[in-house]
C-alpha cells in the first residue's frame, strides 16, 4: 500500500505548480508539471508491472 500513498503524495505535491501554471500563467510551473507528468507515467507503469506480476503468481 506504500506505493498508493507515494502516488497520492506525489499528485498532491503538484497542486501548487498546477495552480501557478493554469491560474497565473507561470511558464516555469508548466515545465515542472510536464516533467512531473512524465514521472507519473513512469510510476504508473511500474505499478502496472507489479500488479501484473502479482496476478500471474496466483
Amino acid at each position: 500500500m506504500s506505493r498508493h500513498n507515494k502516488l497520492k503524495s506525489f499528485v498532491d505535491d503538484l497542486e501548487k505548480d498546477f495552480t501557478a501554471f493554469y491560474e497565473k500563467g507561470n511558464k516555469a510551473a508548466g515545465t515542472r508539471v510536464r516533467k512531473a507528468m512524465q514521472d507519473l507515467k513512469a510510476m504508473a507503469q511500474d505499478i502496472r508491472s507489479e500488479v501484473q506480476s502479482k496476478k500471474s503468481e496466483g
